[in-house]
């Protein structure tokens, strides 16, 4: 049924009567002056229905009948006379109609309004919540070089270093190191004056500055008295030279504090606990990407999202970043679990945006592993999670199946009440260090990962293969005669340092990376010995893929 029409806007009677406010009430006074105009003198004019805001004519409803009065009475309705007195007679002349002209001009007319403009808002001023190391370091290196990671530059012997050398191109007075970040194929270093210095492989974009070289690369010449056995590798002098990221590549009074690497991405902390990063993750299918909008990201970027961030620790494609209030963020590739939350693949991308996920809140510290990670609470709990095949995470669950993992933060309680103070992990096994300054270790152990003899350990520590051979510690172990300040694991090999300042390693050595000066593996924890560090105060190691660094005071 079509809609029933609404009545029509009634023309004025010949003997008007006088019209009816629906809506809105006039003053008396007015009323009544209008009802006997209206019955003393005839209107000659027809009203037009109410146009729409762009000039079409508007179907006219009951209700829009009575909103639309004549545009003299809606006048009058809103801007009463003045000084009408209920006592006035009304006489001919009020009855009259006056020009449009003279009405214009004795309405009222409403001044402008002037808006002054708003002084703009001071910044905010800057709260430090961080502060930087200060004191300089010496840096020693070993292992493959073939990448420029050791950042030797591009001198005769910088292929396959077999023990620790220091690096003089980082030379505490010139350069003043204060503190290193090892990532999978490359370096990055804070300096003294506030400066980042980045060196090794820059193909997704790690070192965060442009290495571009047309000049041709160094050839290692056949008569070097290089220690190594590849005399044909070039090297990029851009990349394997350590060199500062240009300044102005961070806002002018940026601070810096703290620095830290995964496989092929670097991030840096501000002292007022901002985050920068560069490079780029990736997954199983190859490059992953930085952000959401970003692939690569060959220059430093803010990522706007973290805030008053504390500590920063990465693993091979992800990073977890703790703040002031003990609350965990993580971002990167989640195929492995390692961020906690769920990503659905067809979501991946989701995991490059840094967020909180299944943790309490103070937490104290954070660590990482290659594919899985671990946070450890004020109360002393510690919780583990990620990929778990070799039992990585300490947690028995699934150990030993290929693709076990520990899908959400889950505590460890073989770890909770051990006064855990540091956590790291290498691709499937682990280490942590005590308050006690005791060094344990889990996970795979059949590449001597553990630094332990395989043949004392206890069978209910152990898982075992097919063969009946120990595959896999399960149980966080204590590795004799080690009192650690520091551990270190990467892929297969694991350093620490001790009370004493001295360097230990263990595991996979084919690129000479624990620094033993052999490449047989090294099948228990060793001290390191030569020329270089012997007597030197050793006070900190860096585990990179395949290549180790070590620092100590200058001050010595």
């Amino acid at each position: 049924m079509p809609p029933k029409r609404a009545a029509p806007v009634k023309a004025a009677a010949k003997k008007a009567a006088p019209k009816k406010a629906a809506t809105t009430k006039a003053p008396a006074t007015t009323a009544k002056v209008s009802a006997k105009a209206a019955a003393a003198k005839p209107s000659t004019k027809t009203e037009k229905p109410a146009a729409t805001g762009r000039g079409r004519t508007k179907k006219m409803s009951t209700e829009d009948t009575v909103k639309n009065e004549p545009a003299e009475n809606s006048r009058k309705t809103k801007t009463p006379a003045p000084s009408a007195s209920k006592k006035r007679k009304v006489d001919d002349s009020d009855n009259e109609e006056k020009p449009r002209e003279q009405e214009e001009k004795t309405r009222p007319v409403k001044k402008p309004r002037v808006t002054q403009p708003r002084a703009p808002k001071a910044p905010k001023p800057k709260v430090v919540i961080n502060e930087a190391p200060k004191s300089r370091l010496h840096v020693y290196v070993c292992g493959e070089g073939s990448s420029g990671e050791l950042g030797l530059g591009t001198a005769k012997n910088v292929i396959d270093v077999k023990r620790p050398r220091l690096n003089q191109l980082l030379a505490a007075d010139k350069v003043g190191v204060v503190q290193i970040a090892v990532g999978g194929m490359h370096c990055v270093a804070l300096t003294h004056n506030n400066e980042i210095f980045t060196w090794g492989v820059n193909d997704q974009g790690a070192l965060g500055r442009d290495t571009a070289w047309e000049g041709g690369y160094k050839d290692i010449e056949d008569n070097s008295d290089s220690d190594s056995d590849d005399e044909d590798s070039g090297l990029n002098p851009i990349e394997s030279t350590p060199t500062a990221i240009p300044s102005s590549a961070f806002p002018e009074g940026t601070v810096f504090v703290e620095v830290a690497a995964a496989d092929s991405a670097s991030f840096a902390l501000t002292d007022d606990g901002q985050v920068y990063g560069w490079g780029t993750f990736r997954s199983n299918d190859g490059i992953l990407g930085f952000d959401t909008t970003h692939r690569v990201q060959n220059t430093p970027i803010l990522i706007s999202s973290l805030k008053n961030i504390k500590h920063l620790s990465c693993g091979a494609n992800h990073v977890l970043a703790l703040n002031d209030k003990g609350s965990v963020f993580s971002w990167g590739s989640g195929q492995q679990n390692q961020l906690g939350r769920r990503i659905i693949e067809r979501n991946k991308l989701h995991g490059l945006i840094p967020r909180e996920f299944g943790l309490p809140k103070n937490i104290v510290h954070v660590g990482c592993g290659s594919y899985h990670s671990f946070a450890v609470h004020a109360s002393g709990k510690v919780y583990a999670w990620g990929l778990n095949s070799f039992g990585a995470t300490a947690i028995r669950e699934g150990a030993g199946d290929d693709e076990a993992a520990i899908v959400q933060p889950t505590i460890v309680k073989s770890l909770t009440g051990r006064s855990i103070t540091q956590l790291c992990g290498g691709s499937h096994h682990s280490m942590a260090r005590t308050a006690d300054d005791e060094c344990l270790v889990w996970g795979r152990l059949d590449g001597f990962q553990s630094g332990l003899k395989i043949d004392t350990l206890e069978d209910d520590v152990v898982i075992k293969d097919e063969r009946g051979r120990p595959r896999i510690l399960i149980e966080p172990t204590l590795v004799p005669g080690i009192k650690a300040k520091v551990v270190s694991a990467a892929s297969d090999h694991s350093l620490a340092i001790d009370a004493d300042g001295r360097a230990w390693s263990w595991g996979f050595s084919a690129t000479y990376q624990t620094g033993q000066g052999t490449q047989d593996d090294i099948e228990v924890a060793t001290v390191i010995d030569n020329t270089a560090v012997r007597g030197k105060q050793l006070n900190w190691a860096g585990a990179g893929g395949q290549f180790s660094v070590f620092t100590s005071p200058a001050s010595e």
